[in-house]
């Protein structure tokens, strides 16, 4: 791999160049006395040329017998060439085969030949060579890129909770039990109880962007049992600062995309239909919500004060609103046990869910900070309190009013690229039939 310290990607050559190139075998297109290999990298594609008459035997065996994604390097001179992919081409010095791949691939990286979901997962590294494969995880990067960088100016510092954990973060359901040198721990659900004590730290404000595990019994298009959780906590907030953050962190991964991935939004099709959104997002009532889901006549029963909405009545709503929209003052009885009550209306809690036309993608709400009351809660819902002792102790010891929430980076990602499937979304997805690779 001599010279490989010099290479050049695709994308940087120039005509009147001497370069060395590095890629994969896209594709060999043999004309008889002229032939070309199209070597691809991760920047896009150049041609090379081999006039047969005209060149060294062994070079041009070498490049034309290298099986179709071998890993290859060329070296030669970049000249002008309009016809060519990219307008220019290299009449090749030398070329190496890196890493011969076998005559028979498992699915075709041109796309030229599609493949089912599921194929495509079990070669996955095969099927990141497609542009755009490709084009989705250079977004998915920048989308959490733009996260962090809105969390920062929100004044807000990055931390990592565990994910083995003693006790679930809402009870025993959904859990991944695993063995902990000889004791039951779990996979953490969420950071949930963990960035709230870290909230609760001269810290103030804080967020994460990591792995959670869920047992779901789910297997749909838009459920995962690992996902990527984008989290935000804050304390001396409340549910409508929390809702703030949440709008500002979505609109800068919709502005980061926009400005950043128009290549990527081009290879995906999406370069002049993408949208991002500019106006403030609406927030309905849990009452207006379900009086608006009522209203469409698309359920069979009504809904009635008290009733989870159902994914028939969420899609109702997201077709009548049409944007992005929040759902606020939910029941107290559905939301979970750290969920603060509204002061003047104990029926009211605090909790808001953020929502995209296709699904939900936010929960959030304030947190009840005062220790009673916590402990209350813990008791309604049938938990054992001391079971989570390392979290309540510490609401004796000062915890300031504090709000937050979390949004799926992958539901995040699937319905700001318009995706059929979660799975799309993820390098290497977990699922109840897929652990491998």
């Amino acid at each position: 791999m001599e010279g490989l310290e010099d290479r050049t990607y695709t994308a940087d050559a120039e005509p009147g160049d001497h370069a060395t190139v590095a890629g994969w075998v896209h594709e060999i297109r043999d004309l008889g006395g002229i032939a070309f290999l199209i070597l691809r990298d991760t920047e896009g594609k150049i041609q090379v040329k081999f006039e047969k008459d005209e060149m060294d035997d062994d070079l041009v065996e070498t490049g034309l017998n290298a099986a179709r994604e071998s890993v290859v390097s060329v070296t030669g001179a970049v000249e002008e060439e309009p016809r060519a992919p990219t307008g220019v081409e290299i009449t090749p010095e030398s070329v190496e085969v890196i890493a011969e791949a076998d005559t028979e691939l498992p699915l075709d990286p041109s796309g030229k030949v599609d493949a089912d979901l599921s194929t495509r997962l079990d070669n996955r590294t095969l099927d990141l060579r497609k542009d755009e494969v490709q084009a989705i995880f250079e977004i998915r990067s920048e989308i959490l890129r733009a996260a962090r960088e809105a969390f920062r100016d929100a004044n807000a510092t990055e931390v990592t909770t565990p994910k083995i954990v003693a006790t679930g973060t809402e009870g025993g359901t959904e859990l991944f039990p695993i063995t902990y040198f000889g004791e039951e721990a779990f996979m953490n659900q969420s950071p949930q109880l963990f960035k709230q004590l870290t909230a609760g730290s001269n810290l103030e404000r804080v967020f994460e962007i990591g792995p959670i595990f869920r047992a779901e019994e789910h297997n749909t298009p838009r459920h995962l049992n690992e996902a990527t959780s984008i989290d935000f906590e804050g304390a001396f907030c409340d549910h409508e600062d929390a809702m703030d953050v949440c709008e500002s962190v979505v609109k800068s991964a919709y502005e980061a995309v926009s400005e950043n991935c128009a290549d990527q939004l081009e290879t995906l099709g999406l370069a002049g239909e993408f949208e991002v959104p500019d106006d403030a997002f609406p927030r309905l009532t849990y009452e207006e919500a379900i009086e608006k889901i009522n209203a469409t006549g698309e359920l069979d029963e009504q809904l009635v004060w008290g009733d989870d909405l159902p994914t028939e009545g969420e899609h109702a709503l997201g077709q009548e609103m049409g944007r992005h929209y929040f759902i606020t003052d939910w029941p107290s009885e559905i939301k979970p046990f750290y969920i603060k009550d509204h002061d003047d209306d104990e029926a009211l809690s605090t909790g808001f869910d953020l929502m995209h036309p296709r699904m939900e993608l936010v929960s959030g709400g304030q947190r009840e900070h005062r220790y009673e009351q916590l402990i209350e809660g813990f008791e309604q819902q049938g938990l054992d309190p001391d079971e989570f002792a390392y979290y309540t102790d510490m609401f004796k010891y000062g915890m300031p009013p504090h709000a937050g929430w979390a949004i799926g980076a992958e539901r995040l990602i699937m319905t700001l690229l318009d995706l059929d499937n979660i799975r799309e979304a993820v390098l290497y997805p977990r699922d109840r039939q897929r652990l491998s690779p």
